[in-house]
């Protein structure tokens, strides 16, 4: 058992792909027994990130330790001390749930004994023992997910890390393998780092969310504490035509603390948004611009990214998806 309280530690961690930056100098440190998210579009630098502090790719610039294990010097023992869950399922078909964690026990190391037992408590864990014999090929996408993370546990890692761990599943599974996921951090007292770019998910699971974006980490607190830092309501305006005026002279006014535009939408961050939603009316009629509805909420977590970015995470997709594909391509040549 490693002394820092610590179990993640980085520092100034830089990835490039030739010309191009993945990871451009992120720091940051996860608490022993935290549930620590990294949310943002895809091609932030995310996974990369993941990659580099589970020693699959090699970093460019900075430190990283894991589990105590600096992530360069000694990577064996980081492997030891780490679950993964990828992004992408890495189940073999052809084998039963019981046969795929036997073989991820041997792979491990472990004697046939301790494999036993331990895949036993593991089935009990993720509620797959009336499962066990079934071939994989056969299981729901949940429960192959399930089987996904309890084989990251088998070992008993130190840290478990989880790469988008509900991508592609429904919206019913997804909150079976959130409350899973949040149990396993709760009672085992398990650190989790995962990776996601669904905003409810990091609201929900996460202790602390760092938001990733163009391979930097832009706003890092609590989930609360990055929605109370927009300072109370937020009024959206969908509007038709040109807006910057309007904009401009909302955001010099002193009871609006932030204005941004995207999609034909404006965020505004005040104070009793429902007090001033006739005022927001009457600078839009002297601008001329027309408001088609008007909504009023407490601020999100897609507020907050709005807030850092200008845009959206589902806008951001597609250009990360386009810089990732240009980095891969130059990396090919």
């Amino acid at each position: 058992m490693y002394s820092s309280k610590y179990a993640i530690s980085v520092k100034g961690l830089v990835k490039r792909f030739g010309s191009f930056t993945a990871v451009n100098g992120v720091s940051f440190e996860v608490k022993k027994g935290e549930l620590f998210g990294f949310l943002g579009p895809n091609g932030a630098g995310k996974t990369t990130t993941i990659g580099m502090l589970t020693t699959l790719i090699g970093k460019t610039a900075g430190s990283a330790t894991v589990a105590g294990h600096d992530v360069a010097r000694q990577q064996n023992e980081v492997r030891q001390n780490i679950g993964i869950v990828f992004q992408d399922p890495s189940l073999d078909d052809k084998l039963t749930g019981r046969e795929n964690l036997d073989l991820h026990g041997m792979l491990y190391g472990m004697p046939k004994g301790e494999r036993r037992e331990r895949i036993d408590m593991i089935l009990d864990l993720i509620e797959l023992k009336d499962k066990q014999d079934v071939l994989i090929e056969d299981y729901s996408g949940g429960m192959k997910r399930r089987l996904e993370i309890g084989r990251g546990l088998l070992h008993e890692p130190e840290v478990l890390f989880l790469d988008e761990p509900t991508i592609g599943l429904d919206a019913q599974t997804r909150r079976k393998i959130w409350d899973y996921i949040k149990r396993l951090n709760r009672e085992h007292h398990i650190t989790i780092m995962l990776t996601t770019h669904y905003i409810e998910e990091a609201d929900y699971l996460c202790d602390r969310v760092a938001f990733v974006d163009h391979g930097k980490i832009i706003a890092l607190d609590t989930p609360d504490a990055l929605k109370d830092s927009l300072g109370g309501d937020v009024i959206s305006l969908e509007f038709s035509g040109d807006a910057e005026s309007m904009r401009k002279r909302l955001r010099s006014t002193r009871w609006v603390k932030n204005a941004t535009v995207h999609e034909g939408v404006m965020d505004l961050s005040v104070r009793n948004g429902e007090r001033r939603i006739p005022e927001v009316m009457a600078v839009a009629e002297k601008e001329g611009v027309k408001v088609l509805s008007v909504n009023l909420h407490k601020p999100s977590l897609e507020d907050v990214f709005i807030h850092y970015t200008g845009s959206s995470i589902r806008e951001e997709e597609a250009g990360g998806a386009d810089r990732m594909r240009t980095a891969m391509r130059s990396r090919n040549r």
